[in-house]
């Protein structure tokens, strides 16, 4: 059924034009211009470092352009903060959380805005009134006390939603608002979205997705290398034509062949144990496969995950690796079997933001064969670290740049650099290709391909069907920390996963 937008009335909410923004190496927006109507989804699309980050960051009042000028229900505006921007109506939920993690709920939601007693003091049930009766609205089942560093990614993802909604703005930026949520939980925000459609206000809506397109946008945006590209509605286009006009190039969208010639089984477990967070898992995995892991929000993957890599440590259970009964108690000892752990959240728990792309690619190898008598053989690792950039396409001026000054994708792709350059014999992959567009998944399904037909063996967890689909040849279903099922590839379908997902 269409969006009530499709119907939206005329007019001109946002107007951009002829934005240009540079950053030292990198110009990230060369001319930009485009239009937002009232009532209306306007999607954003382009790879990673098309500029679209940086669009909405100046549009939000996070960056000032170089050149270019904003108008807002036609008149000029000049936003030179979030804060500023917020008064004028526009909010923005971005794709890299901006939470407090030692702080509840509802003092996120309203942090600033705090309401106060007679005494001039905090009213701290006027407080969980006011975040229980937003998130009633919003049918988002959350406890408004809880600490947000307890939450899942996906349950902050939905706190970042609804901060900015509590703002009431007239424009409602969302970069990448689905990258971490199931498709339940996207088809949540997605309805959140149609009622804000029916309440006259606007979405500037940034996705790698092409099924979120024709389900929710009414316009889409394509932007390529900083420049705009063109605007059309997504029922004059097909994906292949938008994928063309994102890449300037073809693009297949298949998944690699990746045919089934395992190997010797290199990592098992048994009844290993965490509670609350899961509950007697077991698998096997072999050289040469990918096992992909699906299931809902709280099923407990990325724990499993974080406990065969030794972040936490199982209560019970035991594992072996290439037939050796091992302890993985710490990353160091993983490590020392040949496993390599890829994270979901590249902010908090990947990325060293403010440090050099070649100082997050080298940080998992300053030890082995680049080390001599006590000494890093600083040439040697450079030259590898600079040759998996190079072999990974990661977008950056050179390898001395800030990552935080890397688009998400680009960020993505010298995560997986780094636990390369260690030459793994075990990969987990949680998320592998959150917030990364389409040509950039592409690229790295290939690279996964790749390594498992050279011998590795992955464990994949991925919140996207099609990806668990496309690329496992065996897919593990957890529900409530529990495996409810190990499927072949033959016999897996999207529906007998969400059966065993939500039993």
């Amino acid at each position: 059924m269409p969006s009530p937008a499709r119907n939206a009335p005329d007019g001109c909410l946002l107007q951009v034009s002829h934005l240009s923004k540079a950053f030292p190496g990198v110009v990230a927006l060369d001319d930009v211009s485009l239009r937002v109507g009232r009532g209306t989804v306007h999607a954003l699309i382009g790879e990673n470092g098309a500029g679209k980050s940086t669009l909405m960051k100046i549009i939000a009042g996070i960056y000032t352009p170089d050149a270019g000028e904003l108008r807002l229900r036609g008149a000029a505006v000049h936003l030179s903060s979030p804060r500023q921007a917020l008064q004028n109506g526009i909010a923005m939920i971005h794709q890299e959380l901006n939470l407090m993690p030692f702080m509840s709920v509802a003092e996120n939601i309203w942090i600033g805005r705090e309401p106060v007693n007679a005494c001039g003091l905090i009213s701290h049930r006027e407080l969980r009134r006011r975040t229980r009766a937003l998130l009633e609205r919003l049918a988002i089942d959350i406890d408004p006390q809880a600490e947000v560093r307890t939450l899942s990614i996906a349950r902050r993802q939905m706190i970042e939603i609804a901060r900015a909604l509590s703002h009431e703005s007239e424009l409602l930026i969302m970069d990448e608002p689905t990258s971490a949520l199931t498709e339940r939980d996207a088809e949540h925000l997605f309805a959140i979205i149609r009622e804000l459609q029916a309440q006259g206000k606007s979405v500037l809506y940034i996705t790698h997705k092409m099924d979120e397109l024709f389900e929710i946008a009414d316009e889409v945006s394509v932007l390529r290398d900083g420049r705009y590209i063109g605007t059309a509605s997504p029922l004059d286009l097909t994906r292949d034509e938008l994928i063309r006009m994102m890449v300037g190039r073809e693009l297949s969208q298949g998944f690699p062949s990746a045919p089934a010639r395992p190997g010797a089984v290199v990592l098992s477990a048994r009844d290993l144990t965490l509670a609350p967070q899961f509950y007697d898992i077991g698998f096997d995995l072999r050289a040469g496969e990918i096992l992909g892991i699906a299931g809902l929000i709280g099923a407990g993957r990325s724990q499993l995950a974080e406990a065969l890599f030794g972040l936490t440590r199982a209560s019970s259970g035991r594992v072996w690796i290439q037939g050796c009964e091992v302890k993985l108690d710490s990353p160091q000892a993983a490590r020392s079997h040949g496993m390599a752990f890829v994270t979901e959240d590249r902010k908090d728990t990947g990325c060293f933001l403010r440090l050099s792309v070649l100082e997050n690619l080298q940080i998992a190898v300053l030890e082995g064969d680049f080390v001599r008598c006590g000494f890093v053989r600083g040439r040697a690792v450079t030259q590898a670290c600079a040759a998996m950039s190079r072999s990974l396409g990661v977008k950056t001026p050179d390898l001395h740049e800030r990552i935080e000054n890397l688009s998400g994708g680009n960020q993505q792709k010298v995560l997986l650099g780094r636990w390369l350059l260690t030459r793994p014999k075990i990969l987990i992959l949680d998320e592998p290709t959150r917030g990364v567009d389409v040509g950039a998944k592409a690229e790295i399904h290939q690279l996964i391909a790749r390594l498992v037909a050279e011998g590795a063996a992955v464990l994949m967890i991925s919140s996207e069907m099609p990806e668990i689909l496309g690329m496992s040849h065996r897919i593990m279903v957890m529900h409530e920390g529990r495996v409810t099922g190990i499927l072949e590839r033959e016999q897996a379908d999207q529906v007998k996963i969400m059966e065993l997902a939500a039993r």
